[in-house]
C-alpha cells in the first residue's frame, strides 16, 4: 500500500519545511510506502525554491510548481492527479491540522472510504478565535439542514479517502474555487452512498505565513456554493 500526502501552499516559506520533516518523521514508521506531493502556485515568497533547496535528495518528497494556474481546489486536484498512492490525504500547509493524526486517518480508510478530521464531533475544537468556530459551526448547520448532508465539518479540508472513489466521478466539478470544493466532494460522496468517518480534530494556531481567508468573502461565496448545489446550479462547464 502507498499513501500520498497532497499540500497545496502559496506563500508558506516559513513553515512548509516544517511541516514536511514533521510528516515525514510521523510517517516514517509506518509499515507503508508515501510520498508527500507539495503544488505550488508560483508563490513570490519562494515557497517553491525553499522546498527544492532542502529536500531534492528526498524522493519522497516531489514538489510541483504551477506556473499557468492558480487556486486551492484545482492545486490539490493537480496533486491528486499526480499521486500514486491508492490512498490519499489532503491537509492544510498552515499548521491548522495537525500531521499527528494522519496515520489515525489513514487507517480509518481501511474500513471507510473516507476519514474527516472534524471539529464538530465530541473532542473537536479550534485554539484560535471563539468566533470564528461558532460562525463555522452556524454555517455547517446551514449546509447540514438545505443540502441533508451527514457531516459536521464540510469545510474541514483535513480528510483521508480511497482513491478508487474517484473512478468515474467528474472531478472538474467539484475541484474548482477555494475551500468550497470540500462542500461538493462530501455532497457527491453522500449521495454515492460513501461511508465516511469523523474524527475529531483540534485546530491550532498557524504557523508562519498570512491567512489567505477573507471571512466575509468567504461567507458570501460559500454560502452561493451551497445554494447552487440546493438548487442543482453547481457542476462547473468547461472548468480547467
Amino acid at each position: 500500500m502507498k499513501v500520498s500526502v497532497i499540500l497545496p501552499t502559496y506563500n508558506e516559506i516559513d513553515s512548509i519545511n516544517h511541516l514536511i520533516r514533521e510528516i515525514l518523521q510521523i510517517l516514517e514508521p509506518e509499515n507503508y510506502e508515501f510520498e508527500i506531493i507539495i503544488v505550488d502556485d508560483m508563490s513570490p515568497d519562494g515557497t517553491y525554491q525553499e522546498i527544492v533547496r532542502e529536500f531534492s535528495g528526498n524522493s519522497r518528497v516531489i514538489p510541483f510548481l504551477r506556473k499557468d494556474e492558480k487556486g486551492l481546489a484545482t492545486a490539490i486536484w493537480h496533486g491528486i492527479s499526480n499521486s500514486k498512492g491508492e490512498k490519499v490525504v489532503v491537509m492544510d500547509t498552515d499548521f491548522n491540522h495537525p500531521s499527528g493524526l494522519i496515520p489515525l486517518l489513514v487507517k480509518i480508510t481501511d474500513f471507510f472510504d473516507i476519514a474527516v478530521g472534524s471539529r464538530y464531533v465530541i473532542g473537536g475544537g479550534m485554539e484560535t478565535s471563539r468566533f470564528r468556530f461558532m460562525g463555522s459551526k452556524l454555517f455547517n448547520k446551514f449546509i447540514h439542514y438545505l443540502l441533508g448532508v451527514r457531516t459536521t465539518d464540510n469545510l474541514s479540508g483535513f480528510f483521508a479517502f480511497n482513491k478508487k472513489i474517484l473512478d468515474g466521478i467528474d472531478a472538474n466539478s467539484i475541484f474548482y474555487g477555494y475551500g468550497d470544493y470540500f462542500i461538493r466532494f462530501l455532497y457527491v460522496m453522500q449521495k454515492q452512498k460513501r461511508l465516511i468517518l469523523e474524527v475529531p480534530v483540534v485546530y491550532k494556531d498557524r504557523k508562519g505565513g498570512l491567512s489567505k481567508t477573507n471571512l466575509k468573502n468567504e461567507l458570501f461565496h460559500y454560502t452561493g456554493t451551497v445554494l447552487k448545489i440546493r438548487f442543482g446550479m453547481w457542476k462547473k462547464v468547461n472548468s480547467q
